[in-house]
């Protein structure tokens, strides 16, 4: 099955075609671990961690390499750090514990490497070296810079007009720049509490290196000089992906740093972008743990599903509602595994053997799969799953119900949204528990009561269908999420 992908680099839905089938490489930028992530930072984990399953279901487990660094190496951490009175490696292990935990909670598959910046000082200073022989950098005051007029066609990822490129790139201004669009390879460390290595190019004074050497050097490291797919937020294309580009490509003489450049559309919450001084700025910790954000904490699954129902090119905007409705959607979703499975969904053994039971069935086509190879069409993916369930509840026969039952489970499984944690006694839906008390407030004849439920759900977004049991003549009653 052919997987299509949006190249950011050729404005264009093309078809993936990998360097090297038993080794597909991915390269994402990851946290700067200064601060909690906030819910903006989780977007891109999501959704690359979407494209490592699929990559894996497609080319095999083993057969996938995906890098997602840490940078633990930043002027921000410098000042944090010395903001608190505690080392760099004391701020950025405890950031990092807590960024692993948040992520984790969220469903997301640890990357086969996770490499940090300052364990990676010999290969960026090794490509500063190879780019100034090159002559596409130079030394000036303790510094080395990339020269942005060596490279003919820099600024073909972005593809910025020039003067965009020359606003940007003049937050760093500087005497001993040669063009204004200059960017920084290595700086001096002149300050006490900067962290200093012995700088390369025969520059006397101990330094560090910028920003974007870093991931040219990690993905480097352990992906090659050139690799299939390099991910990331919409906000890294300029500078920072433009600029690895420009290193990797004149460091190593080759057209591109990566086949496929994707990028994922903007977060904002509540219709505003999100910031500190606006008091919408939530972090996936306050998410999971606090009610800072709708008046209640949300579980990582309905974070996960409000992140996946848009399609990662598009702009998300971050609400109390669309986290209802998912929550919501979700509940519906696993009402149908918990109904059908019991006990079973529980264990850890019904969910991983799901992929092995769909290659079991005769002439089904797995039609998730289909969907997200192209360009990870997760829209479509939401509908299937609800389809499914529709046709769960609409079977004739058990048989036929257990096998709905078992594609909404492996839909759910595949996407990261369910598995043994989701039938905890802490993520139990609170819709099927009002249903069961609206129910026994009719038996009981208290319709004051029942109605106030009814109202609660249909605030819920939850509408409500009574009716009796062919076989037992009980009262029964079914819901779906209101359109």
């Amino acid at each position: 099955m052919a997987i299509r992908l949006y190249n950011t680099l050729t404005r264009s839905k093309d078809e993936f075609v990998p360097i090297d089938r038993t080794n597909v490489r991915m390269y994402v930028c990851g946290p700067t671990v200064y601060d909690d992530a906030h819910i903006g930072n989780a977007r891109p984990v999501i959704v690359f961690d979407l494209l490592f399953r699929l990559l894996r279901h497609v080319y095999g487990e083993g057969a996938v390499t995906y890098a997602r660094n840490i940078t633990d190496l930043d002027d921000k951490i410098n000042k944090r750090a010395h903001e608190r009175g505690i080392t760099i490696r004391e701020l950025t292990e405890g950031t990092a514990a807590r960024f692993h935990a948040a992520i984790d909670a969220l469903g997301n598959l640890r990357p086969t490497v996770e490499p940090r910046a300052t364990e990676h000082i010999a290969e960026m200073k090794a490509l500063c070296e190879k780019l100034v022989a090159a002559g596409h950098a130079y030394v000036a005051e303790d510094h080395v810079l990339f020269s942005v007029p060596s490279m003919p066609n820099y600024g073909g990822l972005s593809k910025r007009p020039l003067d965009d490129m020359i606003a940007g790139a003049r937050v760093d201004v500087a005497p001993y720049k040669r063009s204004e669009m200059d960017f920084v390879l290595w700086k001096p460390s002149r300050e006490a509490h900067e962290p200093g290595w012995e700088s390369p190019c025969g520059i006397a004074q101990p330094g560090r290196p910028g920003w974007h050497i870093e991931c040219s050097a990690m993905s480097w490291k352990h992906l090659g000089e050139t690799f299939d797919i390099h991910g990331g937020g919409i906000d890294l294309v300029f500078p920072h992906h433009e600029n690895e580009v420009a290193q990797s490509t004149c460091a190593f003489g080759h057209g591109v740093m990566a086949n496929v450049w994707m990028h994922n559309g903007f977060l904002q919450v509540e219709g505003e972008k999100m910031s500190k001084s606006l008091g919408n700025f939530v972090t996936i910790q306050e998410l999971l743990e606090t009610d800072k954000f709708g008046g209640r904490s949300w579980a990582g699954d309905v974070l996960r599903l409000t992140m996946l129902k848009t399609h990662y090119r598009q702009p998300i905007d971050w609400t109390v509602r669309s986290l209802e409705e998912s929550s919501i959607r979700l509940q519906r979703w696993l009402s149908v595994v918990s109904e059908t499975f019991g006990a079973e969904a529980k264990t850890e053994d019904f969910w991983s053997t799901l992929p092995l039971w769909l290659k079991s069935l005769p002439g089904e086509k797995d039609v998730l799969t289909e969907a997200l190879s192209d360009d990870l069409n997760t829209p479509i993916t939401m509908s299937l799953i609800d389809g499914t369930v529709g046709d769960w509840r609409s079977a004739r026969t058990s048989a036929s119900k257990t096998v709905r039952a078992k594609f909404v489970a492996y839909y759910l499984y595949f996407l990261g949204l369910a598995g043994p944690r989701s039938f905890d006694v802490s993520n139990q839906a609170s819709v099927e528990d009002l249903i069961a008390a609206r129910l026994a407030a009719r038996k009981a004849k208290n319709f004051a009561e029942s109605d106030r439920i009814r109202d609660e759900l249909a605030d819920m977004g939850i509408q409500l269908k009574d009716g009796k049991d062919p076989a037992t003549g009980e009262p029964v009653t079914t819901w779906e999420v209101m359109r």
